[in-house]
């Protein structure tokens, strides 16, 4: 299959890069020169669960944790805490994925918005035991669920754009290795 080719692999792979860092940097442009009143969805998180729900070959470890530390140091956050949380919210959606890939999009979408409420959750835990400043809890709230609401225009996105789809049951990589 054309979709199981080294090129294609290396290049799905540079894609999320590219697309990780293009979501940082118009994140970091400034388009609005006063305070916004609510929090926006992470766009590099949604992106994340869904490419490694959907193909966890795309996205390795590596790959995710580079991307999110990066956007941690450039929004000056608490260098590597939310890649951490990201990489392990993403692996277990990576160990899931045979499980989702018969399931429903409703069933995807359930499980990645629990995992997204748990990294928020994990964030503000572990931000309060270190005396990290942080936002109030209703920003976090309205960012976790914009997220969560975003998840499926991301999915449609990364389908209708790029052609990430979801693995065949009986799908084999290039080695040979089940899907």
């Amino acid at each position: 299959m054309i979709d199981q080719s080294p090129l294609r692999l290396w290049s799905m792979r540079a894609a999320y890069l590219g697309l990780a860092l293009a979501i940082i940097l118009l994140q970091l442009m400034p388009l609005e020169f006063t305070p916004r009143r609510f929090a926006p969805p992470d766009y590099l998180i949604c992106l994340s669960f869904a490419w490694a729900v959907r193909r966890p070959e795309y996205v390795p470890a590596p790959a995710i944790a580079l991307a999110i530390l990066l956007a941690d140091l450039l929004f000056q956050r608490p260098p590597g805490l939310l890649a951490v949380l990201v990489l392990g919210g993403a692996e277990l959606l990576k160990r899931q994925m045979r499980g989702l890939r018969d399931q429903p999009f409703l069933m995807e979408w359930l499980s990645v918005a629990i995992v997204i409420v748990g990294v928020s959750l994990t964030y503000r835990l572990v931000a309060a035991i270190f005396l990290i400043p942080q936002a109030p809890l209703s920003l976090t709230a309205i960012q976790a669920l914009g997220t969560i609401l975003v998840y499926p225009l991301v999915v449609l996105l990364s389908y209708a754009v790029l052609g990430l789809r979801k693995s065949a049951p009986g799908e084999v990589d290039t080695l040979g290795h089940r899907l």
